[in-house]
């Protein structure tokens, strides 16, 4: 019976497949096109089966190329592990750090903040997955998942990163063509915009003299992406309802105008990461969850607005 290839077989299969290019994996690796395509006919040949789909513009993987690339990746991800684990207390943070976050977080926290963590930690080879899902970190090899839906049940190890709140608000332009609403009930009258992907994104809550009193809005428009929403929102298409993170350039500079101030109900809704508890053990991740900690436990965007 052959043997399945060596380590740098299984990187060139794993990278061609990420990137969707044997061009672009080869330059990555730092050999040429033709010598990775060699390394993994290789690979085919060592495991009998094909393993990729193979056209002029682009590759992907054979469904037996899938089974065989999520075993790759959790092989390679333990031999990472395991030499850095050896090296740690002798080494800086270093290796290839997979997170994968939203992105609404990624356009307006933390993606901004990132470089502050690479020149900090040059070694670190950070490689995002920015998509508003819940992903399976094993199965993907993910090293930290941000988010605000932590699943009730899960094996993962999790951080609190902060605290936010929603803020209502629209843009000057569209206050000026359809009125300001002075109570919410007039936001049924309103073109509202929600992001779909927040459970009950249609029913927005505010303070009352009785306490907490919820409005059902009929959105006008919706998106399953939080960016996307803002877009609208500054382009004057509605009234939104966003994270505190995203607008807080928007409303310190007059782009967005917050709405309700008086009636605003103060949720505290919570970002976290979660994490395998096996890779808290490797500098990469422990020192992502320190600089993420650290940097936004003190929710920096409100300091942002009180000085512009």
């Amino acid at each position: 019976m052959s043997r399945i290839g060596d380590r740098g077989e299984m990187e060139a299969f794993v990278r061609a497949v990420e990137l969707g290019s044997f061009s672009a994996a080869a330059q990555e690796l730092s050999v040429t096109p033709s010598a990775l395509s060699k390394l993994i006919t290789r690979l085919e040949r060592s495991l009998k089966a094909p393993l990729l789909h193979r056209t002029t513009r682009h590759i992907s993987p054979t469904p037996e190329g899938e089974l065989f690339l999520a075993r790759c990746r959790r092989i390679l991800a333990e031999l990472e592990d395991a030499e850095m684990e050896v090296t740690q207390s002798q080494e800086r943070p270093r290796g290839r750090l997979r997170m994968h976050l939203g992105v609404g977080l990624a356009t307006h926290l933390i993606g901004p903040a990132l470089p502050v963590f690479i020149e900090r930690y040059p070694d670190v080879q950070v490689d995002l997955w920015i998509e508003d899902r819940q992903v399976d970190m094993v199965r993907e090899n993910i090293d930290i998942s941000i988010w605000q839906a932590v699943p009730e049940m899960t094996s993962m190890g999790t951080r609190k990163l902060f605290e936010f709140e929603r803020v209502v608000c629209a843009s000057p332009a569209y206050l000026k063509r359809h009125g300001t609403p002075r109570t919410p009930d007039e936001l049924r009258r309103h073109r509202c915009l929600s992001v779909s992907s927040v459970p009950n994104h249609a029913q927005w809550p505010f303070q009352a003299p009785e306490g907490k009193c919820v409005i059902d809005v009929p959105p006008f428009a919706r998106a399953n992406n939080v960016d996307c929403v803002y877009r609208f929102a500054l382009a004057g298409l509605g009234i939104v309802r966003l994270g505190e993170y995203v607008i807080a350039a928007a409303l310190g500079d007059g782009r967005l105008v917050k709405l309700f101030a008086e009636r605003h109900y103060p949720e505290q809704l919570e970002i976290t990461a979660l994490y395998s508890p096996q890779r808290l053990r490797l500098p990469r991740v422990a020192a992502m969850l320190e600089f993420l900690t650290t940097t936004f436990e003190s929710r920096p965007w409100r300091t942002a607005k009180k000085t512009q």
